[in-house]
């Protein structure tokens, strides 16, 4: 059975986004192929992705590392973030589907009545998948694979804070969707940049102390087996 590399490597970024791997730990690849139940050759092409991506990198005398991104560059990425996705809603309103459409204003409708009802668990999540359909339909896969990086990143490095009004947030998703529905690309962009900044100001940059059991779950990768997502696998 191949386990295709890319499987592996949605696994590892994963790992790394949720804190597993703390930042700067060491990454061998016997004990990744160990934990995800694969050979070495997909953790070795894995790694080689995520080094490209930045979320690790390869020292001398160490070999691959977590990255330990700095200040500046995760402030470097909401600013991206906030150039990006007003492209992308701008393009979205040009070239959107009514497949897109559809799931979009489901997706509002859903947030909005978790908000009429206080049940606030799950909103962070139908948050991010309206934002990763609305890159979806922008129709441009380099723009979708760049926000859905950036979106990786910040998950990584930030911690958002719950907007004090939830409803006025989803309020602002309804109004993009209008605009995208109608093709008003300047309208969609304007839109999308207003609410970038309102969401800018809720992330806090993440320390280690930001999560104290992630050494004790650093700890048990030695043992644990964690299969990675085999759809698709040749056998």
């Amino acid at each position: 059975m191949r386990i295709p590399a890319h499987s592996v490597c949605t696994a590892i970024r994963d790992d790394i986004v949720s804190g597993v791997f703390e930042r700067g730990s060491r990454l061998t690849e016997e004990v990744l192929a160990r934990r995800y139940g694969v050979s070495r050759v997909p953790v070795r092409e894995a790694l080689r992705t995520l080094e490209s991506e930045g979320f690790v990198v390869t020292r001398r005398h160490a070999g691959a590392c977590v990255a330990e991104p700095t200040e500046q560059e995760a402030a470097d990425l909401l600013e991206i973030r906030m150039l990006l996705e007003p492209l992308g809603a701008a393009r979205a309103a040009q070239r959107r589907t009514e497949a897109h459409l559809k799931v979009l204003r489901g997706l509002v409708r859903l947030g909005q009545e978790r908000v009429r009802r206080g049940e606030g668990e799950d909103l962070r999540s139908l948050g991010g998948w309206f934002h990763e359909t609305l890159a979806q339909a922008s129709g441009s896969p380099a723009l979708i694979a760049l926000l859905t990086q950036l979106r990786h990143k910040i998950a990584w490095m930030y911690a958002v804070e719950q907007p004090a009004r939830p409803a006025d947030s989803w309020a602002e998703h309804g109004a993009l969707v209008d605009a995208v529905a109608r093709g008003d690309a300047e309208r969609a962009r304007v839109l999308a940049t207003q609410h970038a900044e309102r969401a800018t100001a809720a992330h806090r940059l993440l320390r280690r102390t930001d999560r104290p059991g992630r050494a004790a779950d650093a700890s048990r990768v030695r043992t644990s087996q964690h299969a990675v997502n085999t759809a698709g696998v040749r056998h």
